[in-house]
């Protein structure tokens, strides 16, 4: 502004313009209101640039050990439990690391759960990781960029086995064992957590630990005192050695709470609240399913995408758990109608917004079960037709889906998936939606 004439402003100008900046800037301030709040759908409160060669010596190695560094502690784990069991144990994972203030290592996501033939997936190509590190205020590895994963090397380690901890009351309970550790090339020697790292008494077998109680063996004086705990040595250089302290590692964290079992059911959860809300989609595969579910709305090119309500209706081996006849067990369609009629009304109500298209996901096989679907006039995407699988892998299928029923205005899902839970989450907290849990396993189980 002071140069559009041409001539430099004097001294006294100068001075009295930064005092009129002060001033306003004072006054702004002292009219605002001290509270704060956070909106996670705007920008993370957290602005520090991440490196992730701020964290390691350089380039991945060899051995990971070489690519460590000394000023700095990490922890890591495993994962074998299906790929949204697998998001739950690495939220886990990383909570664990605000709370012992160390640097997490991810592995790559399992294709256990799909087809074991599709390569393991890379965290950070459908997580969101800068965002997500500026969100927590940590950073995050994964260990491609600490291990090179083509190395012939094969690493020892010494780590603490939780899932033989948790399991005492079988006869040979054994450590968790995961395909990343043959992927990543590490020999690990388990040492038997201590058993009071149980969520709840040793007469209740649930299989939980406690993230408090773990977190202890992060530091010197619970590590120290359980380190002649039970051992067992690697198995292909037959070492045995202690848990390591600069790499804190456990076999498997899907199983743990703070405070009660299955706790990203619960909305005071703080893994949840303080990770796992914040593991946002990629822009990448945010466009991708975006697409998809314009696709399946027949949506025009040239409009926005409408807000909708997907379902996410687990049938497959949920029959296993089934003690009455399939036909009793799973709700009927009428049922899952009722409760998108109710998501249907909270949003009028709440959010004065009406929305009729509904977006079905399911494993259900049944021809007729799908015509009933689309009696009703809801959709769903058709994989084949878009040839999903040919152009982008195997794993997009199920990352569409997750993104298509987090984006929802509102969600109807399956009681016990883990998949309806964080689709519930996600869509409660980015996007203040509504949403439903459909109860099952006998006639009328969903009475309400």
């Amino acid at each position: 502004m002071f140069y559009a004439t041409g001539r430099k402003p004097s001294f006294r100008t100068f001075c009295a313009a930064l005092i009129g900046v002060f001033l306003l800037g004072f006054g702004t301030l002292s009219l605002k209101p001290s509270t704060y709040t956070l909106d996670i759908q705007d920008a993370p409160a957290h602005p520090t640039i991440f490196n992730s060669q701020l964290y390691v010596q350089g380039p991945p190695t060899q051995s990971f050990r070489d690519n460590l560094r000394n000023d700095t502690k990490y922890i890591t784990s495993w994962t074998s439990a299906g790929w949204t069991n697998d998001v739950i144990t690495y939220g886990n994972l990383i909570y664990l690391a605000l709370i012992t203030e160390r640097t997490p290592i991810i592995p790559k996501f399992l294709s256990s759960h799909i087809d074991k033939s599709a390569p393991a997936f890379p965290f950070g190509e459908v997580i969101d990781v800068p965002r997500l590190t500026r969100a927590i205020g940590i950073h995050l590895l994964e260990w491609h960029e600490v291990k090179d994963p083509e190395s012939p090397v094969l690493d020892d380690l010494g780590c603490w086995t939780v899932w033989e901890a948790v399991q005492h009351y079988k006869q040979n309970p054994e450590p968790r064992q995961s395909t990343s550790l043959n992927l990543l090339k590490l020999d690990i020697s388990w040492t038997r957590a201590p058993g009071w790292v149980e969520l709840t008494s040793p007469s209740v077998h649930d299989n939980h630990a406690s993230f408090w109680s773990l977190a202890s063996l992060g530091f010197p004086e619970a590590r120290s005192n359980n380190l002649g705990a039970p051992n067992h040595p690697s198995p292909h250089h037959q070492v045995s050695l202690p848990p390591d302290d600069h790499v804190l590692c456990f076999d498997l964290l899907y199983y743990v709470s703070a405070h009660h079992t299955w706790e990203w059911e619960l909305d005071y959860s703080p893994a949840w609240r303080f990770v796992g809300q914040h593991m946002r989609w990629t822009e990448s595969m945010e466009r991708l399913a975006d697409t998809h579910a314009r696709h399946a709305m027949n949506v025009p090119v040239n409009e926005p995408t409408p807000p909708y309500i997907t379902i996410h209706i687990r049938h497959g081996d949920f029959s296993e758990q089934c003690e009455v006849p399939v036909d009793e067990c799973f709700a009927p369609m009428s049922v899952i109608q009722r409760r998108v009629s109710e998501v249907q009304e909270e949003l009028r109500t709440r959010k004065g917004i009406e929305v009729t298209h509904v977006i079905m996901t399911s494993d259900e096989t049944d021809p007729d079960w799908w015509s009933e679907v689309r009696a009703l006039g809801w959709t769903w995407v058709d994989y084949a037709a878009e040839r999903t699988e040919e152009i982008y892998g195997k794993w997009h299928p199920v990352f569409i889906d997750a993104i298509i029923q987090s984006n929802g205005a509102g969600f109807v899902g399956t009681r016990g998936s883990t998949m309806s839970t964080l689709a519930s989450r996600r869509v409660e907290s980015w996007h203040g939606g509504a949403t439903r849990i459909i109860k099952w396993g006998r006639l009328g189980a969903d009475n309400h």
